[in-house]
């Protein structure tokens, strides 16, 4: 995947406190803000504090959550966003088709059974959502994809 420019709002969240909604209520209003849009989609952005993270389970840990749009340049930043690059590497792509709300049975897949057998580890890089012209939130025949980095295990 090549590198990614990214502007938009961020926080902090767990998944104990997640104020994932908070977050999109605040952005989606000034997306129209935002200059040299790369394309329409959006993204759902989780930045780890390392790959520790993931060894123990532990639903108060924080991490930096994001609301973007991919940009062509930075050259424009709306006051009171910020500018993200996420980096070029590898991907692990998963499509998933359902509510938001439901997406946690993907999750135990991804995690619980792919990685395990798959010959990758987590990457320590951004995680990425994108939500795309098939995304239609709440609704049953939603679409998007969760772009998670890897590496080749050890």
């Amino acid at each position: 995947m090549p590198t990614i420019l990214l502007i938009g709002q961020k926080t902090t969240i767990s998944l104990i406190n997640d104020r994932t909604r908070e977050l999109w209520q605040s952005f989606s209003p000034r997306k129209k803000e935002i200059k040299n849009l790369a394309n329409q989609d959006l993204y759902s952005v989780e930045i780890y504090p390392g790959p520790e993270y993931f060894q123990h389970f532990d639903p108060t840990k924080e991490f930096e959550k994001w609301a973007a749009v991919a940009v062509s340049e930075f050259d424009k930043i709306p006051k009171g966003m910020d500018d993200l690059t996420i980096p070029s590497g590898e991907y692990a792509v998963f499509h998933y088709k359902g509510k938001p709300s439901e997406v946690m049975e993907t999750f135990k897949y991804i995690y619980g059974e792919w990685f395990p057998t798959s010959g990758f580890t987590i990457d320590n890089r951004p995680h990425f959502a994108v939500m795309g012209s098939k995304y239609k939130g709440e609704h049953p025949e939603s679409e998007e994809e969760f772009w998670i980095p890897i590496k080749a295990k050890q």
